[in-house]
């Protein structure tokens, strides 16, 4: 193995993908035929091409974020431009990568490669966005100027929204702080404006609304993976706010929510259990941030 062009593994040669392009549908077939003998040979494979995709997926973001007018932005150019970065995508895995890869194969190694029937079977989060807490909440316990601005900008529908859905005002602005990061950390589309989406609401099957599409850190079994998701996108915070409120007050998951409306730590704590977001220490921050509006 020593030009890393071919991994045996059940008696059998498995193909380095990496060596190939990201649309080698036969390699593709052999590797996931491979990994259902579930070796730790296809186990890497298939962590190095997961590395390809996630890297040939950053790149093409890279080039839709580019300005591009006249012969750059013609047809031919993008296409030429994305086999282009398929292949480089592609390089980069065969060789040091950008050590997604070999995060990915450590992580499985101490916690296996399949959630416990628990896991399975609980409910999708509605939230799942890397919000800086630790920017949350230092402002929370400092209370710059930047949390007076977030609080102007976001009071008027917080209470709109309160008057709607009985859901206290001051709940939603410090759940929609800790989602931002006060503001600074706002889910954004392509051009950089602002998706108004403060509470981090993934946009699911039953949506049909504008999405914005970004990385996200979910937890399994208590540790961070960073994966793409579709979160939704408004025109307005007065419509995130109202989204934000009708999605709580109207889904039976978040029934406790509702009950507990009356006490902060209560209603924190059943989000939480409820599986708002799968942050296993999100209603312990959320309460931080809570403390500076009591």
């Amino acid at each position: 193995m020593a030009d890393g062009s071919r991994l045996s593994g059940a008696g059998k040669s498995l193909p380095d993908l990496t060596q190939r392009a990201t649309y080698d549908m036969q390699g593709l077939t052999a590797l996931r035929a491979a990994a259902h003998q579930q070796t730790p040979q296809a186990t890497q494979q298939a962590a190095k091409q997961f590395e390809a995709v996630f890297t040939q997926m950053m790149m093409k973001s890279m080039r839709d974020a580019t300005m591009s007018g006249g012969l750059l932005g013609s047809d031919q150019e993008k296409m030429f431009n994305g086999m282009l970065d398929d292949q480089l995508a592609q390089q980069l895995a065969s060789h040091k990568g950008i050590g997604l890869a070999d995060m990915m194969l450590k992580q499985l190694a101490q916690t296996g490669t399949t959630l416990p029937p628990a896991a399975m079977g609980r409910q999708q989060p509605l939230q799942g966005r890397a919000y800086n807490a630790a920017d949350a909440i230092g402002v929370a316990e400092g209370a710059p100027a930047a949390a007076g601005d977030f609080v102007e900008r976001m009071a008027t529908a917080a209470q709109n929204a309160s008057a709607s859905s009985g859901i206290p005002a001051r709940f939603m602005l410090s759940q929609a702080a800790l989602e931002s990061g006060w503001g600074k950390h706002e889910i954004r589309r392509r051009d950089g404006s602002t998706s108004f989406n403060v509470f981090g609401i993934k946009a699911g099957k039953h949506w049909t609304g504008p999405t914005v599409e970004v990385a996200t850190t979910e937890y399994v079994n208590g540790q961070p993976h960073k994966v793409m998701a579709k979160f939704r996108a408004y025109r307005s915070y007065d419509e995130a706010f109202a989204d934000y409120a009708n999605l709580i007050s109207s889904n039976p998951r978040y029934a406790s929510v509702v009950a507990s409306a009356n006490d902060a730590a209560s209603f924190a704590t059943n989000l939480q259990r409820a599986g708002y977001a799968t942050d296993p220490q999100y209603a312990s921050k959320l309460m931080k941030i809570m403390k500076h509006f009591a």
